[in-house]
């Protein structure tokens, strides 16, 4: 399984369907189970769900940053 692919898909996800996040941030493990329709051992989703949070945190970040040089120009 392509750990980084299926992060990316659930992070296109989340991002696009204001009901998946809302799952997601109550529910992470049934939230990335329905969008990868796979059950997986709780390690491997573990593993997912941190990386997901971490890409959502820097494309947060990155999007702030990009909104602030804006405002410089």
């Amino acid at each position: 399984m392509d750990i980084k692919g299926q992060i990316n898909k659930i992070v296109e996800e989340v991002t696009k369907n204001p009901n998946m996040k809302e799952q997601f941030e109550k529910e992470p493990v049934k939230a990335v189970e329905k969008i990868i329709g796979v059950d997986l051992p709780d390690d491997a989703v573990m593993k997912i769900i941190d990386g997901v949070k971490a890409k959502l945190k820097i494309d947060g970040v990155s999007k702030a940053a990009d909104t602030l040089k804006g405002m410089f120009k």
